[in-house]
């Protein structure tokens, strides 16, 4: 276990609550995830890649998920000029190959994806109701749709976190 039951921050949240309390509290869980199979890692560990050829690392994780919540929340929903932080068209998969074990890059991950969260939070919590609609790369789209796929995104990746995590240094977890 990564955490005991009892100290387990995803826990207690609401059980009963309605659409958006359950979106809200099913995304916040898998953010805390993410961090948690992070925690305690130095920027070796984290820039650490699974196996070749993947460039996939817990590092590039957090860089990739900073610009999946900017994409959807700021450019998609809130309809700001705000292009990828870490991929570019020259370099389309930076969030990953830019993940090198650098304390400072690591600092910038974690600033840049908090950052993001914090928008993506306020946003969703100012939103008069979660049938508002953006524009996506594939047309129009609800806030809705967009936090069932944050859940989705961030609960695929995590699937990757626990094995990169386990191969670091054997920690296995919820």
């Amino acid at each position: 276990m990564f955490v005991a039951s009892e100290d387990d921050p995803r826990e207690n949240g609401p059980r009963l609550g309605d659409e958006r309390a359950t979106l809200v509290e099913y995304l916040r869980c898998q953010r805390l995830t993410l961090e948690m199979k992070c925690a305690g890692l130095d920027a070796e560990a984290l820039a650490r890649r699974a196996v070749e050829p993947s460039t996939m690392s817990l590092l590039g994780l957090v860089r990739h998920m900073a610009d999946v919540e900017r994409g959807w929340f700021r450019r998609c929903m809130a309809g700001q000029d705000a292009p990828p932080l870490f991929r570019t068209e020259a370099e389309p998969d930076g969030d990953f190959d830019g993940a090198v074990a650098d304390p400072a890059v690591v600092d910038g991950a974690w600033a840049a994806w908090r950052a993001e969260t914090e928008f993506a939070e306020r946003f969703v919590a100012e939103a008069p109701d979660l049938g508002i609609v953006g524009q996506g790369s594939d047309g129009p789209i609800s806030l809705r749709e967009v936090l069932v796929h944050m859940v989705e995104e961030y609960a695929r990746h995590n699937g990757h976190a626990d094995l990169l995590r386990e191969r670091i240094d054997g920690r296995l977890g919820q």
